[in-house]
Parts: structure tokens; C-alpha cells; sequence
């Protein structure tokens, strides 16, 4: 599988956990739900990017893999669990 594509998967993976840990942590407020969001963005980002560097041909590829799939999921999950929480 091409770099890149790993990184879009992880990415992926990493929103929909991101909004769960809002959920688990209690977060209902945006912009505290965005300040953890790019936090665990940034960590992953500079892991990502240790362990890709040499297998792509432009380092600035590996950030902007994946960024509108990792905010999608994030606000997904955040959002559908939260609502299903509230309803139970």
C-alpha cells in the first residue's frame, strides 16, 4: 500500500478516535473540542511524519494527507455519540 494511503487510514482512524475521547472526556464545549482536536492532529502529524519522511516525495504531503477525513470523522463521532448519549 502507497505511503500515503497508510497515512489517509490512520488519519481516519485517529478522527473518529478523537471524537470519542471528546465524548469520554466529557468535552460539550467547541472550542475546547477543537484545542484537543489539533493537539492529537499535531502529535500524529510529527509521528506521521518520522516515520514517512523517506517514503514520500514531498514532506508537506504527509500533513496535508488525510486532513479532511481526519475533521470529518472527528465532528462524526463527536457529534453521533454525544446525541446518542444525550437520548439515553
Amino acid at each position: 500500500m502507497e505511503p500515503l494511503n497508510v497515512i489517509y487510514w490512520i488519519r481516519l482512524g485517529l478522527g473518529a478516535f478523537t471524537g470519542v475521547l471528546c465524548v469520554l472526556l466529557g468535552v460539550n464545549n467547541i472550542f475546547s473540542g477543537i484545542m484537543l482536536s489539533l493537539a492529537v492532529y499535531v502529535i500524529s502529524d510529527r509521528i506521521l511524519r518520522q516515520i514517512f519522511i523517506a517514503k514520500v516525495s514531498k514532506p508537506s504531503e504527509i500533513t496535508k494527507t488525510g486532513l479532511s477525513i481526519y475533521v470529518t470523522a472527528w465532528i462524526f463521532f463527536w457529534i453521533l455519540l454525544y446525541t446518542l448519549l444525550i437520548n439515553v
